[in-house]
């Protein structure tokens, strides 16, 4: 195997030019998102290429050693293979500008990577049904808006850690909408009431406030989430993973927490709350009238919760 033998001569191989910026466009989605397939890269970066081109991209950065697979358990035993970093390509990414800032992530072995698998999949293809609805719908919405795996303090040494936040632009006309969202990727494994006591996590988010140092009396700073977000993200939950009736139970015991835990009905009286089915958001798009709001009321699109 041979390896460039450097990261600056890496980096200088790898930068974008007219000829072949796809390369440099793996690495950094493989960067953000952690892992992915080769089906999910294509649809995230070329949707309207062949799988070819893209399979060809990774076959080169894997035999240079920057990335490697894991295949996935499949019925029909096709050949379907998640993508990761390796440490090299991981060092040879983390001065990306849009990644600075983020945690590394590297994988050092086929074993870590598919305990890792099946929910970091998940979470991409969650991503994806927002990011071809913005392209059907003139919307500013791509692979770099969509951050996984964000952490926030949330007082007593605790960290609060998102599956993911997504920033979205509505484009109408010459009107622009800003939208953020949390979004929480459930794959019915964990019990309902985990899963419900993620919201108290996210109201004491909402609620906590940063305290200056070097004085004898803390002052307040006003609320942490300031430091990041111009308004507190909207909350989204993703569920997939089980039957119908199951999901459906899901999302009532979501909806039961806001109604009766009084640090999450705060919140919900300022941040829209809504929980959708995975497959109803890659069949219908998330612009659909798919999405529940955790107050009650009839599904509606996530922008309108």
């Amino acid at each position: 195997m041979t390896r460039p033998t450097s990261d600056a001569a890496a980096a200088a191989e790898l930068a974008p030019s007219p000829a072949e910026p796809l390369r440099l466009q793996v690495l950094t989605a493989l960067a953000l998102h952690r892992m992915v397939t080769t089906g999910q890269l294509r649809q995230m970066l070329r949707p309207d290429s062949s799988r070819q081109l893209v399979s060809r991209v990774l076959n080169k950065l894997r035999s240079t050693g920057f990335v490697d697979l894991t295949p996935l358990p499949d019925s029909d035993r096709s050949r379907t293979h998640a993508w990761y970093l390796t440490p090299e390509g991981a060092r040879l990414t983390r001065d990306l500008p849009i990644l600075r800032g983020r945690p590394p992530y590297p994988i050092t072995s086929t074993t870590a990577a598919s305990l890792k698998t099946p929910h970091t999949l998940t979470v991409v293809r969650s991503h994806l049904p927002f990011a071809v609805d913005a392209r059907r719908l003139g919307h500013e919405h791509g692979p770099w808006d969509w951050t996984p795996e964000v952490a926030h303090p949330i007082g007593e040494g605790e960290r609060l850690v998102a599956d993911a936040v997504m920033h979205y632009t509505v484009v109408d006309g010459e009107h622009r909408r800003k939208l953020r969202a949390f979004v929480e990727v459930d794959r019915s494994t964990m019990s309902s009431e985990r899963l419900a006591v993620k919201l108290i996590e996210y109201a004491r988010l909402f609620q906590y406030e940063a305290q200056s140092v070097g004085r004898r009396r803390p002052v307040s700073t006003g609320p942490a989430w300031l430091r990041w977000y111009p308004v507190f993200p909207r909350l989204l939950f993703v569920l997939t993973g089980a039957s119908r009736a199951r999901l459906g139970d899901r999302i009532s015991d979501l909806q039961a927490m806001v109604a009766q835990h009084p640090l999450v009905a705060a919140l919900a009286r300022e941040v829209q709350l809504g929980a959708v089915v995975l497959e109803d958001i890659e069949e219908h798009g998330p612009s659909g009238s798919v999405w529940v709001p955790l107050t009650g009321g009839e599904p509606r699109p996530w922008t309108d919760l």
